[in-house]
């Protein structure tokens, strides 16, 4: 059998939704190849969106039109907005989510998604054609022809799972793994290597004794994932409860360590170095008597739960006799023992940064072939290779053939800082997002993903007009509060009373409300109360929902707050764009120019960067060899 699209995606994971999903808003005819209809956007480890630097991608994702914000706020079972003792611009939303239902909500936005067509099947090669389509070969003898293909598989590419001594082959606990799909991509001049990730043990809720943890309850307030979602917690809320290992723990896992696969020499592939093993914190930190750990529920309706903190590859008994050791896991059953999970990926500097190879003209990479870890690193990746995908194969918005590629700047979103990290510097380990690896942090806050994206994303297609129409119309509440701040002054007499009550410096002279917000411990709803214009202004539109309202007020609040750091980072942010605008690609010989140093050289010829920008951002490209580059490029 024959099939014809524009865009195929293989692989039903979270890069895969999104870049199937994105392609088909697009009006590209999409082909979503999965092994598994039944387990789309599986939650392989802990069934968790969002944390530090990861909520502020989904926000992301939300803003440009995806689903991943949408999903897990009709799924969640626990919501908590992170870094709360840090200032708004460090805040990350998280969620705990229904693992089950996540699967089916995800199905139900495919099944309505228009142009997307689902077909359970395991891709096997990829070929090129004579025609400059790509053909997709299964394993059961479809062959599905297109212009772009999107290769989003996740950790099944020749997975090999590690329990103890034991090895089974498998993209994931009892699924098969894929195991000629690599050789077929290698076959098309494109080189891979190996990764390692772990996952904890599945625990039963009725063996723990809950009064030997500490409960942690989420929040209720109007916070959520998607800035188009209204409707808030449709689920029933659950607890999270947080507990320690112990010596004891500590003394059963190191007598098994000799059978670890990290430590008897069965393992030799790259792991995630900031969310180690159990056994590697034991070995990296000997001087600590415990670690914590934090156990999770997997759904409102199940009793199987997450135990974060604990990922191993001991054996099976190692691992449950050291939880035994901990008081609360006394009597302890479980469902599986965690695991270790090796897999292919693909080096990501033989990317552009549309995600398209640099080889292979319409094949695109997302997620975890890249070299990244984490759903929602996956899913950012994965939105951006499907509306890519969907260029390139001509079904933009304008219906042209000639579109430039999505591209976004690292002052633009968390997701432009992951995409130019995998492909100007590429990976050494699993990469994760953290705020640290952004320059830009301020402008890249999760309460303005919207402001950032939403325009952008309606003028490609894939945010549609409901969405485009509701931003609008935040963005004008937001500047018509702001404009009331700006041109407001205040005498100390009307708002010193108030002042004095939340311990704020009382004033002694007039002063602009604007100015007056900048201070930490004044709130915009707080002044309201002292300031009836203000108010008025607040609840001027009768149809807004009260979430809705929160959510507006904390957005000008916040970008009041910031202003000043706004408009020096955004100064710091245009000064580097100058270097973007610098394009250097095919104007060096970098191999033959001794004036550079010979890491430059080497490092240069490799990646080939497009800009004199991205390549300041290559590891050992030093600030002389850009001088030189620039005194060249003046010439």
């Amino acid at each position: 059998m024959k099939l014809y699209y524009d865009v195929i995606v293989i692989g039903g994971g979270h890069a895969g939704c999104e870049a199937a999903m994105a392609a088909a808003n697009m009006g590209a005819r999409t082909c979503l190849v999965t092994m598994d209809m039944n387990k789309i956007a599986q939650m392989s480890c802990n069934p968790a969106v969002g944390g530090i630097a990861k909520g502020q991608i989904v926000r992301e994702i939300d803003a440009l039109g995806g689903g991943m914000a949408l999903v897990t706020d009709a799924t969640a079972i626990q919501f908590r907005m992170l870094n709360r003792s840090k200032g708004p611009a460090m805040w990350s939303p998280r969620a705990q989510c229904d693992r089950g239902k996540f699967i089916w909500k995800w199905r139900e936005m495919l099944d309505k998604t228009e142009n997307l067509d689902i077909w359970q099947d395991q891709a096997e090669s990829i070929e090129k054609t004579s025609s400059a389509d790509l053909l997709v070969k299964t394993i059961w003898g479809v062959e599905i022809y297109a212009k772009s293909v999107i290769v989003t598989a996740g950790t099944f590419l020749n997975g090999l799972m590690h329990i103890g001594r034991k090895q089974v082959q498998g993209g994931r606990c009892a699924e098969p793994p894929s195991l000629h799909l690599t050789e077929s991509i290698n076959s098309l001049g494109i080189s891979s290597q190996r990764m390692k990730t772990g996952t904890p043990v599945r625990i039963d809720r009725k063996s723990v004794d809950f009064s030997q943890t500490e409960v942690q309850n989420g929040e209720a307030d109007f916070h959520r994932f998607s800035f188009f979602e209204t409707e808030q917690r449709k689920l029933k809320q659950l607890p999270c409860w947080t507990l320690n290992t112990n010596p004891e723990c500590h003394k059963a896992l190191l007598e098994g360590l000799a059978d670890s696969p990290l430590y008897n020499g069965q393992i030799h592939s790259i792991g995630p170095r900031y969310c180690p093993s159990v056994e590697t914190k034991l070995i990296t930190f000997p001087e600590r008597e415990k670690h914590p750990l934090f156990l999770e529920p997997e759904g409102e309706d199940t009793d199987e739960m997450y135990l974060n903190g604990f990922s191993s590859s001991m054996p099976m008994e190692v691992q449950l006799n050291a939880l035994r050791k901990i008081p609360a896991l006394r009597n302890l059953r479980v469902y599986r023992p965690g695991y270790a999970i090796e897999y292919d990926f693909f080096d990501p500097t033989q990317l552009h940064h549309s995600l398209e190879s640099k080889m292979v003209p319409g094949l695109f990479f997302a997620g975890q072939v890249n070299g990244t870890t984490g759903y929602e690193e996956a899913a950012g990746q994965g939105l951006v290779a499907g509306v890519n995908a969907a260029i390139y194969a001509g079904a933009d918005a304008t219906g042209g053939n000639q579109a430039q590629p999505f591209v976004m700047k690292r002052d633009e979103s968390y997701i432009g800082v992951l995409i130019d990290d995998l492909v100007t510097k590429g990976v050494d380990e699993p990469y994760r997002m953290f705020t640290s690896r952004a320059e830009y942090r301020i402008l890249l806050r999760q309460d303005d993903a919207d402001a950032r994206l939403t325009e952008k994303a309606y003028s490609l297609g894939i945010a549609k007009l409901d969405r485009y129409e509701m931003w609008m119309e935040k963005k004008q509440h937001i500047n018509d509060i702001e404009e009331f701040c700006k041109n407001h002054s205040l005498k100390p007499k009307v708002l010193n009373t108030y002042l004095e009550s939340i311990g704020s410096t009382p004033l002694h002279t007039g002063m602009k409300l604007f100015d007056l917000i900048a201070r930490p411990e004044i709130t915009l709803k707080g002044v309201a109360e002292v300031i009836p214009q203000l108010k008025e202004i607040i609840n001027a539109d009768a149809s807004i929902s009260e979430s809705r309202r929160e959510e507006i007020c904390e957005a000008a609040e916040i970008k009041m707050k910031y202003s000043g750091y706004i408009v020096r980072e955004r100064q710091v942010a245009e000064k580097m764009h100058r270097l973007e605008d610098i394009k250097i690609r095919g104007h060096f010989d970098y191999a033959s120019m001794d004036s550079l140093s010979t890491e430059a050289r080497q490092k240069l010829e490799k990646i080939n960067p497009e800009t004199l920008a991205q390549a300041s951002r290559i590891p050992g490209v030093s600030p002389s060899d850009i001088n030189v580059l620039l005194v060249l490029m003046k010439r």
